[in-house]
């Protein structure tokens, strides 16, 4: 089963890094976070990824074709046409694609992109900036004994990110976008997603103002309401608590 990550959009929010990088190639502990991000979902038996990049999409290509280069030690041989030699070869069991899939591409549209990577499969979908210790398998479980569309992890968070109103059986009654108004469970992504939502997809489609009220209303969105750790990171103060807790070895999300 393929992962899909949104990777393509500006992070103004944190504007101090992303000036310079994807907002999910900004590094905690030393590596981009969306490393952290693939390797939660590698613990869990996870490895094939399906990237939707955009802005300086480059970067993130970059930084995967020269992976052993980066994260092992290497020795140059100039005396023999700069030969390199890259010692331990350590590197993780991924099979990962990076689209392409525009600039200023509305996150559904973005999905609408990759689907002749994903295929006819179920598959999970998360977005490129926020860590979690989500049970991936328990998600998977639920997801499958509900059979509806969509399932989009919950989590109660004191943030401005999308509201979920979900009723006593779990089925997601409301969907709002970033509300201020309400501290209520809210849309923390890691989501598994059925191919019938490419049905719901255009080259114009936001998932979080089209796609998923849409789905509330077909009665096709369940929550799966993780009680557990969630932080995305979407300012400099988000930043510097995740690099803390690395520093302190008390990063919640880590597993592996």
């Amino acid at each position: 089963m393929k992962v899909v990550i949104l990777a393509g959009g500006y992070g103004t929010r944190i504007s101090e890094e992303s000036e310079y990088r994807p907002k999910p190639m900004i590094e905690i502990g030393g590596m981009p976070i969306l490393w952290h991000i693939m390797k939660e979902y590698s613990y869990y038996g996870f490895h094939e990824f399906v990237i939707c990049a955009g802005y300086k999409q480059k970067m993130i290509k970059e930084w995967f074709a020269n992976y052993l280069l980066y994260n092992n030690d290497v020795t140059f041989d100039l005396r023999n046409r700069n030969q390199m030699i890259v010692h331990n070869q350590e590197c993780e069991p991924w099979i990962v694609t990076i689209a392409d899939t525009g600039l200023d591409t509305p996150t559904g549209a973005r999905v609408k992109k990759i689907q002749s990577y994903v295929g006819d499969e179920t598959f999970m979908l998360t977005y490129g900036d926020g860590v979690c210790d989500v049970n991936i398998k328990d998600l998977l479980s639920f997801h499958q004994e509900h059979g509806k569309t969509l399932t989009i992890t919950a989590v109660k968070k004191l943030q401005e990110k999308g509201v979920l109103e979900i009723m006593n059986d779990l089925t997601v009654k409301a969907f709002r976008e970033k509300s201020v108004v309400d501290s209520a469970l809210i849309n923390a992504g890691y989501m598994v997603v059925e191919p019938k939502i490419f049905e719901y997809l255009n080259d114009h489609s936001s998932l979080e103002n089209d796609v998923l009220p849409t789905l509330v209303k077909n009665g096709e969105l369940k929550s799966y309401v993780h009680e557990g750790y969630w932080q995305c990171m979407d300012t400099i103060r988000e930043k510097m608590e995740l690099e803390a807790l690395l520093e302190r070895n008390q990063a919640p999300w880590i597993k592996w």
